[in-house]
């Protein structure tokens, strides 16, 4: 029985924007995959800072835009585990679902061997990197494979900056994500991210 191709791209997805989708799909096409689990990270252990929106909306934004989506699916893995979200701790639990592929940006590659136990992460996924405009030089030792995606130069920081400064950010997420946030009040300046119910 053949095993099923898995793309594994992990984040905060604070939030999630057209160019994380954009990423998800070449990879899709390229590899190519048979799906690609979007796992919802509770906080990243590399980030200073945590989410701003809550896990509740961050998981809401996510399955808004994968819904009509056949080969996209939305795990709540990282978010149901206490503790930081560990990469190593996902692919393990996750390992007997198929072949996994970890998606990764290039400006993720190059933090890549400060991950808890990097070595085992390459041996559990085949590490597939999307160079993402000004991504830094690839750490050497790290086995990866590029793969075609678009160079869209968005970030989520850069996202909530804009959101913060009243900027609407249609056309930058999927427009349910869009209207999600309006109707939210996400980003704002005087936001106040709601607790999980």
């Amino acid at each position: 029985m053949t095993r099923l191709k898995i793309g594994i791209f992990g984040g905060t997805f604070d939030p999630i924007h057209v160019g994380h989708l954009a990423i998800a799909r070449a990879a899709l096409e390229s590899v190519p995959l048979d799906r690609i689990l979007f796992v919802l990270a509770k906080r990243s252990p590399l980030k200073e800072r945590a989410p701003v929106a809550s896990e509740e909306d961050r998981l809401a934004m996510l399955e808004r835009v994968v819904a009509d989506e056949t080969n996209f699916a939305v795990s709540r893995i990282e978010l149901d585990r206490e503790g930081p979200s560990y990469t190593i701790d996902t692919l393990e639990a996750l390992r007997d679902q198929g072949d996994l592929h970890l998606i990764l940006g290039g400006d993720a590659l190059a933090e890549f061997p400060r991950w808890r136990q990097a070595e085992r992460i390459a041996e559990l996924a085949r590490l597939l990197v999307a160079e993402r405009p000004g991504s830094p030089t690839p750490p050497r030792g790290v086995p990866f494979t590029p793969f075609d995606a678009p160079r869209l130069d968005l970030s989520s920081r850069e996202l909530r900056a804009r959101a913060s400064r009243g900027r609407s950010l249609r056309y930058l997420v999927p427009n349910l994500v869009w209207r999600y946030i309006e109707e939210r009040g996400l980003y704002r300046a005087e936001h106040v991210p709601s607790r999980p119910r």
